[in-house]
């Protein structure tokens, strides 16, 4: 069992964690037509829009209630139902995801209540849906936002089963189905999404992604310069549909009380997987995939798997034994830690943002509850050689002189960061690549060159003196 070690420092040191508002918009911005619609000052929206642009390189709509000194104490609600009324004119959204932030949630403002009042006042705008949410950001972390968000969705869109209007047979039509519901943690890219769409779609599937973010976020170029609102994504109208899929694929342990009440009100079975980084993850969603659809493995498939085997093969004399330290959200933790895992590494230092009920249950001897300054201690007491983060440890990795794979959010300082793909036999192939390149680029592994001392001594040219290898022949040659 992993051990848990609680933060005790009084305040954050370069701090880990990214906010549950900030996870929350991530969700909203996979939905098609959505925008976020954050409660609180004007400062917390403008954070997570500056945070999410410097991530994509891509324009993200993102509209606040903005706050003042006054609404923030005398109360705010008369500023929410005008912010949802200017978005529903100026924007005609088909979704709006309601999130409050820590000014607000401190204030005590009860955003179910407004968008009540607000359905009563603005029957012109019954059409667009508001998902109102809870999103502290003194708690919890990006992961957990996220997580709460697609609870929310399914609580106020999908139908019970008694009250879908086409499940007289649903057994029968559940069987013929080739449907697949699939719950998309926060630990997914949009170049994970579309990998994973793609493994589907070999065995003749049609996945619905909930939240599809490689729709939404995968960066293309539109028709229109710009668009106030999201452009992919998943339509509200499959939110309808999920009682006719024959399974539904949930990836993520963040999702796990999503599933539960998604199986409660559509009865579809839930194949659950914590994450699907490396072989033996991989291993099990494949045949899952082949289980639901009820025909072998395609070749390229399995050939993919063969590719993953020889990466295996190639990187294991550098990253057995290897010593790694990692810092992310819990999903993405647990995902490296497997893969590391299975080649043989050794993580000396594991440092997440928030605590879940499955963290008792990851293949490691410990897991801090803490920020970027405790995986630098850790990483430095342990002789780490290879550091696992975001961008924000970029500065750690440097005081250490460590190599960084970059991973998770934000990754603002290359381009291209959230279109790697890191699942499937694919994306764990190359993340075996990408580490042991790192570790072959920064450490010595062969034997150092020797340097005589008399030849060092004896041949006045400063860059000899100063420690050029010389030979054995150029040292007699010369004396």
């Amino acid at each position: 069992m992993t051990e848990i070690i609680r933060r005790s420092k009084p305040l954050s040191v370069s701090p880990l964690k990214s906010s549950q508002p900030l996870g929350a918009s991530l969700a909203i911005l996979g939905l098609n037509r959505a925008i976020p619609l954050l409660h609180g000052a004007q400062g917390c929206t403008a954070f997570a829009k500056v945070f999410l642009v410097r991530h994509f390189r891509e324009p993200i709509p993102l509209q606040t209630s903005a706050l003042d000194p006054i609404s923030s104490i005398m109360g705010a609600d008369d500023s929410l139902l005008a912010g949802l009324r200017t978005v529903c004119e100026k924007q005609h959204p088909a979704a709006i995801g309601l999130l409050t932030t820590g000014l607000t949630e401190t204030q005590g403002t009860d955003v179910q209540r407004v968008v009540k009042i607000f359905r009563e006042r603005c029957p012109e705008f019954q059409g667009v849906r508001v998902v109102a949410v809870n999103t502290p950001d003194f708690s919890g972390c990006l992961e957990s936002g996220f997580a709460i968000v697609v609870k929310a969705m399914i609580a106020e869109w999908v139908p019970a089963v008694s009250n879908h209007p086409s499940l007289s047979k649903e057994g029968k039509r559940r069987h013929q189905s080739r449907q697949i519901n699939v719950l998309c943690g926060s630990s997914l890219t949009p170049g994970d999404l579309e990998a994973l769409r793609e493994l589907i779609e070999r065995f003749g599937l049609h996945p619905v992604l909930i939240p599809d973010l490689a729709d939404s976020l995968d960066g293309h170029l539109d028709a229109e310069d710009y668009s106030p609102l999201t452009t992919g994504g998943t339509p509200l109208a499959a939110f309808t549909t999920l009682g006719d899929a024959a399974a539904t694929l949930v990836i993520g342990a963040s999702l796990n009380a999503a599933a539960d009440l998604l199986q409660e009100r559509t009865g579809v079975p839930t194949h659950r997987f914590p994450h699907l980084f490396g072989l033996e993850a991989t291993d099990r969603l494949v045949m899952t995939l082949a289980g639901i659809a009820g025909q072998p493995v395609p070749a390229t498939v399995a050939r993919q798997r063969a590719q993953l085997q020889d990466a295996m093969l190639d990187t294991h004399f550098l990253l057995g034994r290897a010593r790694i330290a990692i810092a992310a959200d819990p999903d993405l933790l647990h995902g490296f830690s497997q893969l590391l895992a299975e080649m043989g590494a050794e993580i000396v230092a594991a440092v997440t943002s928030a605590t879940t009920p499955t963290l008792a249950q990851w293949p490691l001897t410990q897991v801090h509850i803490g920020d970027l300054d405790d995986l630098e201690t850790l990483a430095r007491e342990r002789d780490a050689e290879l550091v696992i983060g975001s961008s924000h440890a970029l500065d750690t990795a440097n005081r250490l002189d460590l190599p960084l794979l970059r991973a998770g959010y934000p990754l603002h300082d290359q381009f291209g960061g959230y279109q790697r793909a890191w699942i499937g036999y694919r994306g764990a192939r190359q993340a075996l690549f990408d580490l042991a390149n790192a570790l072959l680029g920064h450490a010595e592994h062969a034997v150092a060159p020797y340097h005589s001392f008399y030849s060092r001594k004896a041949d006045p040219r400063p860059e000899v003196r100063h420690g050029a290898t010389a030979t054995f022949a150029d040292s007699e040659r010369r004396h």
